[in-house]
This record gives structure tokens, C-alpha cells and sequence, in this order.
């Protein structure tokens, strides 16, 4: 089925692309470019295509923040980043929004240090500073935009100091598109590193052992839930889920190694599932969640790992049952719209669908993979509007034109949604973050968009409440409410032009 295509507002909303600088993402781009990093650039734009049109990169969060999120969460490794100070504030603000509990480090720079390579020595004395082997396993040294696109060289830095390992990446707003890519990025360079230390010698078990069964490693943080969910689903089949990548510490990464598949679960890690294809271990898309999804899946893993038809179908019948119990004890009602960047929305849409909703439409930051197709071919043949790398612009124009019962959205169209009094959840904090695969998933989801829809007594009540107080400038209690004075903000207009044009005479020296 051949979906519409959602119309870009005629007004588009401001939006500056993640990570971009004031330079802008096309200057430092062609900085990066003078500076040696073509190939860096070619990789990403190969790894995380992007779309032409208003907006070819979706409006998100800094992407480095990906990257630092997922040194952040594992033991014993310790993160700096090297950038503006601006960024370094922001992205160390939404870490510890998210729940971070250390410290990220940070190589302040200027224009001389910056110029003259003084930055490079400047992270390399930070680096061997930081080097405690009783402390550490590795420290993640990150370039933002800037660092980035003036070329300093972190591959220069020691593969590893009093046996810390070094690992340094580059994660500019104008090279990766997402945040949730730019998970992808470390997260691949550390198995990759990882790979290398397993062919060069022997290496740490996991803290609980090997496994006694071949194992399936899986791709995408989850729900804690949901590997033990999953686990359960795989045991009929004499297989067990191994280290979820990005793991939780270094030893994991060797477990994930060592697996016999990887699930990609979610399904952007691009550079990760290189890195497993390398040592030529088979890579399964899409996820256990619903119904069809359970069943589709558990095929496909027998299929590629070559399980005997007898044992795919045992676990295949073990979970018809309890898939069609729990979708069938109760029903969602209502027109829905989804949209987010985690990269799992596929998978929460395939959920609603089967839970009995009316999802009319279902955007994703992410891009559209081999891995997530059998997604998108699902839930197009059922008539849902999927929008892969989806703009801001395009989710609002989802919620005018369906008008839901519930939107689910990032924080902008949350915003935009609950000033037309529709019900609206954030999807990071109130989807993302609860169980999504097999019998759980169906429950837990259930619950929160019942309880959502269920809200629109209460929506009703603020906007009556809150009628005729005004909007924009004009919003508030006035005994005379604020007047446009068009002529005031031409004057200051003509008077800023005036200004531009006087600065740019003297910089020409006329």
C-alpha cells in the first residue's frame, strides 16, 4: 500500500539542526572535509542516510548525547567530551536529567589551542591522568561539532594507557543525524575493539559465565524486562538471550561475541550489526511484540540458526496461547497518532495495532533498515502512515489532520496536542520506558493508553477553564489586552539592518 505522504506546514516551525553551531552544519561540514575527515564523513552519511527536502536531518536533542548516554551507563568506563563549552553544558544537563550518576569529563579549548593542535595534547594529558586501571576499563573521549570539524585526530590517542583502553570517536551534529545513532557509533567502536582483544588472546568471562546454551545476543536498550520476556520465548528452542548491546559493562561485550545471532531489536545500529556480519554472525530485524509479531519472529530465528521444525514450533504454540489471551481479555478503543526517535516506535505501532487501536499514523526519526522493513510493510498493509526519518513539521500535521483520541509524541508534539485539549504521552518517558515483547508488553501498554485516552474529560475541563486568556504575547490577565504596533517592530527591524550593515562596512574597512 502506497501511503500518503503527511504535507510540511506552510509555516514551518524554527528549528536549528542538532549539533549545528552558529557556523552551520554545511560550513562546518566543508571544515571537516578540509581537515581530512571525508572518509569520517563518508561512513556516517553511508551508516545513517538522511533525507532531501526542508529538513534533512529530524529535529532532536544534540546526537552526542547518544553517544555519552551509553559510556555514561556502563561500569567502569569514564567519558570526556572535547567541544564548546555551550554543548559540553547541554549535553551534561540532559545526562543527569536522564539519571547519569558520575561526572563527564571535559577539554576545554580556544581558538589558539584549537588552531595550534594544543587541544590534541591538551585530551591526551587529560587521558593519561585519567588512566586508573583500578578504576577503569576504558575511557570514551567524544569530539562534538567543532573539535570535529577542525580535524583533531583522537585516532592518534594510545589504544590504551596502564592497560585503561582509549577509545575516541567523533560524534558531530552534522555527520550523525539522530541521537539514537549516535548510539550506534560507540557502541560500535566497542565491539569492534572488543573483537580485536578476543582474536589477539583470551579474555574475561561474563561475572555469571558462559552460558550453557547458544546464546542470542540483542541490539537496543530495553525494558529490563524484555530480555527475561524474551528469554522465555527462546527456551523451547534450546536457545537462551545473551549480552544486550549496548551492554552494561566491557566484560558483556565478549558475551555478545560470542553469541550464535544477534536480534537487531532496534534496528538502527548500523555500524554495530558490521561489526557482528564481520565474524559472520546472522542478524534477525524486526522484534517479538503482539501477536504476529511473536510468532514471526520466533520462525525467523529458527529459520536462520537451522532449529529443528518440530522445537520452532513448540515455542511458537507455547506463545500463540498467551499472546491471544492477553490481547484478547481487553481491547484498546481509539484514533491514535505515534511519533518519537528512540527507534522503537515501529514496534510500539505494530503493538497498538494488534491491541485493537485506530493508529492512523506512526513517525520515526530513525531511518528505514533491512532490519525494520517487515515493520514497515506490516503496518502500511493495515493502513498506517509510517514516516521513516519523520520531521517535526510532518508528526503536527499528523495530529491536525487525524485529530486522535491520543497523541504520542515527543515533547514538542505533546505540547502541540495538549493545547488542542487532545491527550497526549511523551513517548521516552511514558512509552519507551516500560515493557514492549510478548505477553508483558501487550499488558503494560494497554494500561497507560486506556488510562490516557481516558483523560479527555479532564482536557476538556483546562481548555473551558483557560478559555479567552490569550495566546502568544497576549496571553494572561489584562484589564486591556496587549495591541499589535506593527510600526514599532519595523522601526527596530530597519534599525538591526542599519546596524548589520554599518559592522560589515567596517570588517571591509570602507
Amino acid at each position: 500500500m502506497n501511503a500518503r505522504i503527511i504535507p510540511i506546514q506552510s509555516q514551518p516551525i524554527e528549528a536549528v539542526a542538532a549539533g549545528a553551531c552558529s557556523a552551520g552544519a554545511d560550513t562546518l561540514r566543508a571544515a571537516a572535509e578540509a581537515a581530512g575527515q571525508s572518509e569520517m564523513l563518508q561512513r556516517y552519511a553511508a551508516d545513517y542516510p538522511t533525507t532531501a527536502g526542508p529538513h534533512d536531518q529530524p529535529q532532536s536533542m544534540c546526537p552526542a548525547f547518544g553517544s555519552l548516554r551509553v559510556g555514561l551507563r556502563m561500569r567502569r568506563v569514564a567519558t570526556m567530551l572535547s567541544g564548546s563549552a555551550c554543548c559540553v553544558y547541554g549535553l551534561t544537563f540532559t545526562s543527569h536529567f536522564y539519571g547519569a550518576r558520575r561526572s563527564v569529563g571535559y577539554v576545554p579549548f580556544n581558538s589558539e589551542t584549537l588552531v595550534t593542535g594544543k587541544l590534541f595534547e591538551d585530551i591526551r594529558d587529560a587521558v593519561h591522568a585519567q588512566a586508573n586501571p583500578q578504576d577503569l576499563d576504558a575511557i570514551v573521549v567524544i569530539n562534538l561539532c567543532v573539535p570535529s570539524a577542525s580535524g583533531v585526530p583522537l585516532r592518534l590517542l594510545p589504544r590504551e594507557i596502564n592497560g585503561v583502553r582509549i577509545i575516541g570517536i567523533d560524534v558531530p551534529g552534522f555527520g550523525v543525524p539522530t541521537h539514537a545513532e549516535a548510539k550506534d557509533v560507540l557502541a560500535a567502536a566497542m565491539m569492534r575493539y572488543a573483537k580485536e582483544e578476543v582474536r589477539t588472546g583470551p579474555v574475561q568471562a561474563p561475572k555469571g559465565g558462559r552460558h550453557d546454551l547458544p546464546t542470542i545476543a540483542l541490539l537496543g536498550e530495553m525494558f529490563p524486562a524484555d530480555p527475561v520476556g524474551i528469554d522465555q520465548l527462546l527456551a523451547p528452542m534450546g536457545l537462551a538471550v545473551g549480552a544486550v548491546v549496548p551492554t552494561r559493562e566491557w566484560r558483556e561485550l565478549y558475551a555478545a561475541l560470542d553469541s550464535v545471532a544477534v536480534a537487531a531489536i532496534h534496528p538502527f545500529y548500523t555500524a554495530t550489526v558490521r561489526e557482528f556480519t564481520d565474524i559472520g554472525r546472522p542478524v534477525i530485524g524486526s522484534a517479538p511484540v503482539g501477536l504476529d509479531g511473536v510468532q514471526d519472529w520466533l520462525k525467523s530465528v529458527g529459520d536462520r540458526l537451522g532449529i529443528a521444525a518440530d522445537k520452532t514450533a513448540q515455542a511458537r504454540n507455547l506463545a500463540l496461547g498467551a499472546m491471544r489471551q492477553a490481547l484478547g481479555d481487553q481491547r484498546l478503543e481509539g484514533r491514535i497518532t505515534l511519533s518519537g526517535y528512540e527507534g522503537s516506535e515501529l514496534l510500539v505501532a505494530r503493538l497498538l495495532v494488534e491491541c485493537g487501536a485506530d493508529l492512523r499514523y506512526v513517525g520515526s526519526a530513525c531511518p528505514a533498515t533491512p532490519w525494520n522493513s517487515t515493520d514497515i510493510d506490516w503496518l502500511q498493509s493495515r493502513g498506517v502512515h509510517v514516516q521513516m526519518r519523520a520531521s517535526l513539521e510532518q508528526d503536527i500535521a499528523a495530529v491536525e489532520e487525524f485529530k486522535p483520541h491520543l497523541a504520542i509524541g515527543t515533547t514538542p508534539v505533546v505540547q502541540h496536542a495538549k493545547q488542542q485539549a487532545i491527550p497526549s504521552l511523551y513517548f521516552t518517558n511514558l512509552i519507551s520506558a516500560r515493557p514492549l515483547m510478548g505477553v508483558a508488553g501487550a499488558g503494560s501498554l494497554m494500561q497507560v493508553v486506556r488510562s490516557a485516552i481516558g483523560n479527555q474529560a479532564r482536557f476538556n475541563t483546562m481548555r473551558d477553564f483557560f478559555t479567552g486568556v490569550g495566546q502568544g504575547d497576549q496571553s494572561g490577565v489584562w484589564q486591556d489586552v496587549p495591541q499589535a504596533r506593527p510600526e514599532f517592530r519595523a522601526e527596530n527591524a530597519r534599525q538591526a539592518e542599519r546596524q548589520r550593515a554599518r559592522r560589515k562596512a567596517e570588517e571591509m574597512g570602507v
